[in-house]
């Protein structure tokens, strides 16, 4: 899987205030920014195991996601791949109940890259009710800074659409 293709995947329910987090900084991550062609955006919402197909090609992925660190809200991390299921399996909420089997069948299967990175963000409420906190509103700027700098870590040109 020497491809070079990365999937940035948000995750989350756009219905329960916070845990929306990784859907939303996705749709200004594409609102805001230009991606080489081998960068796919996909929008993984509550989905679980029907998601793997969508990320089988891909060299590298990156989950953007709210995840309970036990801080403050706002507050973001960093998980490598090593801990991602780790965290995953928290289940800050029900959509990530699927999502350590869609990791674990991926892997078992060979067809889900070994390469796999999380940047969550503490939320404040996973109540329902559609869209950000106003805390977490304040946070979007260093989060979606956060994604970008880890592709430009990467080797990712990442290009803004303001002129």
């Amino acid at each position: 899987m020497n491809n070079n293709r990365i999937g940035i995947v948000g995750i989350g329910n756009t219905l329960m205030r916070d845990d929306g987090i990784g859907v939303f900084a996705l749709q200004e991550l594409q609102r805001r920014y230009r991606f080489p062609e081998r960068v796919e955006l996909i929008d993984g919402g509550t989905k679980g195991l029907e998601l793997l197909p969508y990320l089988e090609d891909k060299s590298r992925l990156l989950f953007i996601d709210a995840v309970n660190f036990g801080k403050e809200p706002g507050y973001i991390g960093e998980i490598d791949k090593d801990r991602v299921a780790e965290y995953f399996n928290t289940k800050l909420s029900v959509h990530q109940i699927a999502l350590p089997d869609m990791l674990g069948a991926g892997r078992l299967l060979g067809t889900l890259t070994e390469d796999i990175y999380l940047i969550g963000i503490q939320p404040e409420s996973i109540e329902m009710g559609y869209g950000l906190t106003e805390t977490l509103k304040g946070h979007l700027d260093r989060f979606l800074d956060t994604i970008v700098n880890k592709l430009k870590e990467w080797g990712v040109d990442v290009f803004s659409n303001s002129l």
